[in-house]
């Protein structure tokens, strides 16, 4: 029997590469790793393959064409087993504008597209084209994908993406609400059926990906109908360093008033927001948890600010799921705070939510499951696998094209 293919999984952050080679039909994950801090002095690129854990410092001018270096090098001598094996190798792209409703090959075509949408991401798809380049100079031979995080919601309606500006904007210069995070909020849309025993199109879900960066999502019958995150993934729920939701007037009032330049702007709401500015001490949610604990007024403050605005929005996107099947929390913070679920639940107390205080402090850390009180309406965890989303739609893809 043949060894299955496999596809090397390529995301590239503002300061950080994330690599995953796995299984696209089963999901099995035969390395992962990351490189973090680029461009600081911190730098290090860390994988696990098999059963073992290894790190390599990295210089402060590494960037991520030197990572893929690396990487190959690996690939080369040490995973050269799995080189062998690559079907295709799968980029994150976080925003593919209205260009892209579904993962593409990636080709001069689309390269140029993926540019073109740069403005709208500017901490993302500059670093991921940088990501794309290296990686098909490395693997010359590999067929390259790219799956974007706004493809999932371009199912949108209309009155959902639009904003409440002169129509011509939105005709002329494409300005609308895109959304992020798609392939977690349909990975997660899809293993909530699995869990349930129900077909996906029978199930309406609100989907809480919440991480550094956050996003709620909700998705109707295996289709998004609204989410969070707008134009750019600075709108919606509170971050770790983003803002949210803001008055508009605000920024005319830094700029004319306070004489913040663009660049300050954009420094202050993208970086220095969300908990990291209410708490003054941090973007952490542990740190924040223990540090509310021990008396920080400015921790607490930002944590009851995180999951009253999320609330807010889960109450909210009843509206056009008019029947919800189940909420379901995901990323770092969904997946591990059983604070925050509870503290947000508690807010939807008009929604009969209750959770069960032994499930929800015991489905954690990679655990998945029920985290509700039995006949209440469902609460779930569910850990995000967006890199094997990633995987299956390169294979499939890949494997179509041949």
């Amino acid at each position: 029997m043949l060894d299955p293919d496999l596809v090397l999984i390529l995301n590239c952050g503002s300061s950080s590469l994330k690599f995953a080679v796995l299984d696209p039909e089963s999901g099995k994950e035969f390395l992962c790793g990351q490189a973090n801090a680029l461009g600081g002095t911190t730098a290090k690129l860390v994988w696990r393959y098999r059963t073992q854990n290894e790190t390599q410092q990295l210089a402060r001018d590494d960037d991520y064409t030197t990572v893929i270096r690396i990487l190959v090098d690996r690939f080369d001598r040490q995973w050269s087993e799995l080189r062998e094996r690559l079907l295709a190798i799968g980029h994150r792209v976080v925003h593919g504008g209205e260009l892209f409703a579904s993962s593409v090959l990636i080709d001069e075509e689309v390269l140029s597209a993926i540019r073109s949408c740069c403005e709208l991401a500017p901490l993302h798809n500059p670093v991921a084209l940088e990501g794309i380049q290296a990686a098909l100079a490395a693997f010359p031979q590999v067929s390259q994908v790219a799956v974007f995080d706004t493809a999932f919601h371009q199912s949108m309606p209309d009155y959902a993406y639009l904003y409440a500006l002169p129509y011509r904007l939105y005709q002329q210069h494409h300005i609308r609400r895109y959304g992020m995070h798609g392939s977690s909020h349909r990975y997660i849309s899809e293993r909530t059926a699995q869990l349930l025993g129900k077909p996906v199109p029978e199930i309406n879900v609100i989907s809480a990906h919440l991480g550094n960066g956050a996003s709620i999502a909700a998705i109707k019958g295996g289709h998004s109908v609204d989410t969070s995150m707008g134009l750019t993934p600075l709108e919606g729920l509170v971050m770790g360093t983003r803002c949210g939701d803001l008055d508009p007037g605000l920024l005319l009032y830094l700029g004319r008033t306070l004489n913040y330049s663009l660049d300050e702007i954009e420094q202050l709401l993208n970086w220095e927001s969300g908990m990291t500015g209410l708490s003054e001490l941090s973007n952490d949610c542990r740190a924040l948890e223990q540090a509310a604990e021990g008396g920080h007024t400015g921790a607490r403050l930002a944590l009851e600010v995180f999951c009253y605005r999320l609330a807010k929005y889960i109450a909210a996107y009843t509206i056009p799921l008019h029947q919800v099947t189940a909420l379901v929390f995901t990323g770092g913070i969904g997946e591990n705070s059983a604070w925050v679920r509870t503290r947000t639940t508690d807010w939807l107390n008009g929604h009969a939510y209750q959770l069960d205080p032994a499930l929800n402090e015991k489905i954690r850390f990679g655990a998945e499951g029920r985290i509700s009180r039995q006949n209440t309406p469902e609460v779930l965890v569910i850990p995000t696998r967006e890199e094997w989303v990633i995987a299956r739609d390169a294979a499939q893809l890949v494997r179509g094209a041949a």
